[in-house]
Parts: C-alpha cells; structure tokens; sequence
C-alpha cells in the first residue's frame, strides 16, 4: 500500500457552500475519501470511490442529461477502463485517459451499430487514430463497468 494515501477518518455527510451535498467516507484532513456519494447542484451525481477529494478507484458518474460513466478514474477523471453512454444511447467501450477516449475500444451509435468502417481500434483525444479488432479490450471494460455498477448503483 502507498504510504501517502490517509486513511479513512470518519464517515458522514456535509452539504458545501456551492449547494453540492456528499455522503460517505474523509480522511483526517476533512477531504472526500474512501466510498461515497456526491451529487452536484446540476443534478450530476458520482457514486463510488474518492481519494483526498477527486473521483479515483471505480465509480459510477451521471450527468444531468442522463450521460453516463461507469468504470475507473484516476485524479477526478475518467481514466482506465469503462463504458461512456451518451444521452443519445451512443455508447463507447474502452479504455480513457485524462477525461477524454484515449486507447483502444469500440463504439456503438444509438442504431446499434458500428459505423461503417467499423468504428473500432484505437482511440487518440476522441478521435479514431488506427482500425483493430479488439474484443479483449472492449470485454474488460464492460467488466470494469458491470463491477462499478453492481458495487454502486442500488437495484
């Protein structure tokens, strides 16, 4: 284990001056951290894991528009494996770096399909760089993304 991660210290909820209300773990220093819930003024709301205050380990995070995130963040972003779903129902299952599509994956459009080309390989800033197969990617991430769900989202 990291030596710089603070434990959890306590467990409660706090509603901050900007109308965000978090419930869930803090470390010693006041900060999020460990598992919790927090939901923004804009109806965005993050169910899952935090670290000194950013979104990192596996969560689940639903925008106001009914877009959605479940997988893993690193630093308040997504970051890792996971499936992205827009508001359209366009899905994109792969992995993410810094926020944004960044690695191999495949996306699927609201008409259940791939596109034509097939919309799949490998991703740079959204954008579709180099075409590949690869089913061992988009599996992982919809595995990352069912564990997320199952460990965040009540039935």
């Amino acid at each position: 284990m990291d030596e710089t991660v603070l434990p959890v210290f306590a467990t409660g909820g706090n509603r901050f001056d900007n109308g965000a209300i978090y419930v869930g773990s803090w470390n010693k220093n006041g900060q999020m951290h460990g598992e919790g819930q927090l939901l923004l003024p804009d109806g965005t709301k993050y169910d899952g894991c935090f670290e000194e205050g950013l979104y990192n380990g596996l969560g689940v995070l639903t925008f106001s528009d009914s877009s959605r995130y479940e997988g893993e963040f690193y630093q308040g972003w997504f970051h890792g494996y996971g499936v992205f779903w827009r508001s359209d129902t366009t899905r994109h299952e792969g992995e993410f770096r810094g926020g944004q599509i960044y690695g191999f994956g495949l996306t699927t459009f609201s008409d259940n399909t791939h596109g034509f080309p097939r919309n799949e390989g490998f991703f740079q800033e959204c954008n579709l760089k180099r075409r590949k197969n690869c089913p061992d990617v988009v599996q992982k991430a919809q595995k990352v993304a069912f564990m997320a769900r199952k460990k965040f989202v009540p039935n």
